[in-house]
């Protein structure tokens, strides 16, 4: 079971003239930084890009796993997939969506949909999650933020820029068949179980012939 607790903000040292000392670079220091921005609401621009509308076909992408294999938008053809972005590994909302689907996978696989989680982390940053989590889908590094920008989700906090929390739900041709721009990460799982099973009820009853 996942807890989802806001971290610690560590207290930055001072010098001998009561300056702040640098702060080290590195994963504790980004997370300070991420729930200082989740505590404050720091208003987050856009990078300048548009976001695929619903209907049109998803974009294409080629990105690496926690495991080094490499995932392009073609090997799921023929499936659904839920493509779901989020900010940071390891944050409290990240952690809480990532255990959602993973205490879901089952029932996502039985229903022949395929899960994909990305940020802007790296490979090594997504073994450490999915390993610390169990997580048993894959977690793709778009370090270079080109799949961020590309699907509209890259955000600019002045400080850093991360992914935001939002998901594209890709039908089995391709195209976009619904797109969630704001996430609850403790009831999305849900939420798109529901939406997936009536879209395939409906895309089965317009695939019925006409009496």
């Amino acid at each position: 079971m996942c807890k989802e607790l806001l971290p610690k903000i560590a207290v930055r040292p001072r010098g001998r003239d009561n300056a702040f000392l640098p702060s080290k670079p590195g994963t504790e220091n980004m997370r300070e930084i991420l729930s200082v921005i989740a505590l404050t609401g720091l208003i987050s621009t856009p990078v300048l890009a548009g976001q695929p509308a619903v209907g049109e076909m998803a974009p294409g992408f080629q990105l690496l796993d926690q495991n080094g294999k490499s995932h392009a938008i073609e090997d799921y053809r023929g499936q659904w997939l839920v493509m779901y972005f989020y900010p940071k590994d390891d944050t409290p909302g990240c952690t809480t969506e990532a255990c959602a689907f993973r205490d879901d996978f089952f029932k996502f696989r039985k229903m022949g949909v395929a899960i994909l989680g990305v940020s802007l982390d790296d490979v090594e940053s997504h073994a450490e999650f999915a390993e610390k989590y169990h997580l048993p889908f894959p977690l793709l590094a778009d370090t270079d933020k080109r799949t961020a920008t590309t699907y509209g989700v890259l955000r600019n906090y002045g400080v850093v820029k991360l992914s935001s929390r939002q998901t594209f739900l890709i039908d089995p041709e391709g195209r976009i068949a619904k797109h969630y721009g704001k996430v609850d990460p403790e009831t999305h799982s849900g939420q798109l179980q529901a939406d997936i099973k009536s879209l395939m009820y409906a895309t089965t009853e317009d695939a019925q012939p006409q009496m």
